[in-house]
């Protein structure tokens, strides 16, 4: 987890095989970034709704107060708004914002941002805490 802590992904393989990287872990939020290229590419050409749901699902987990200090936690319910497309060469920037972390719950919402700040998706996570390490309400 300490490679985390530091904005790294190496321990993360999903995250190499995908090309996310993490831009920013803050207190309450956490960004993270993808270029998209043919690999992330739909039958009919654009961002595949997967890559961008993935996106908004993993970038919920990095808050500092979650798996960067150690805590366990999962994904319980994952909703995702669909805006516009996205095509290959447009980078997408997701930020996650902590809105609420109890003893068994945390409650995020994400924004993704093409490289002109127009809205491609938007959602909300509700991640189950697994751990009880260092628990602290910051709701």
């Amino acid at each position: 987890m300490k490679d985390m802590a530091a904005g790294g992904t190496g321990a993360i393989n999903f995250l190499q095989t995908l090309g996310i990287t993490i831009k920013d872990i803050g207190d309450r939020h956490a960004e993270m970034s993808v270029t998209i290229d043919d690999r992330h590419l739909n039958y009919m050409g654009g961002a595949h709704g997967g890559l961008i749901s993935a996106l908004v699902d993993t970038v919920c987990f990095f808050p500092q107060p979650l798996l960067p200090s150690g805590r366990d936690v999962t994904t319980v319910d994952l909703n995702v708004h669909y805006i516009r497309p996205a095509s290959r060469g447009d980078r997408l920037v997701a930020r996650s914002e902590l809105l609420h972390l109890g003893r068994r719950t945390a409650s995020l919402t994400v924004q993704v941002l093409d490289q002109e700040r127009r809205l491609v998706a938007h959602g909300s996570v509700t991640l189950l805490v697994l751990s009880q390490k260092s628990l602290q309400n910051t709701s």
